[in-house]
């Protein structure tokens, strides 16, 4: 399984607007995709009101492609927050079973 991290740091004045689309689009579209595992949401907190995160286990690197791409390190990004979104960081790692 692959885990996929990815954080955005919204532009500044942005965060109730992008906080709306977190919860109301973002979360729920990610929650329906197929070949997804787990999804762990983080929003932002009072020592960092411009950062929001989402964690997810994918089934396996064709899962993670059919949803983002053969390019599946680039962000997969939503028309509704470019404009709201500064910056994006993407890593993927191994999950390692316990």
């Amino acid at each position: 399984m692959i885990m996929r991290i990815f954080q955005v740091v919204t532009r500044p004045g942005k965060e109730a607007e992008f906080a709306n689309f977190f919860y109301r689009t973002a979360i729920p579209l990610m929650r329906r995709t197929d070949g997804l595992v787990s999804i762990l949401p983080g929003a932002a907190r009072a020592e960092s009101p411009r950062e929001f995160s989402f964690v997810m286990v994918w089934r396996d690197l064709a899962a993670l492609k059919a949803f983002a791409g053969e390019d599946y390190a680039a962000p997969h990004v939503d028309p509704a927050e470019e404009a709201l979104v500064e910056s994006r960081l993407i890593r993927h790692y191994d999950l390692v079973a316990e």
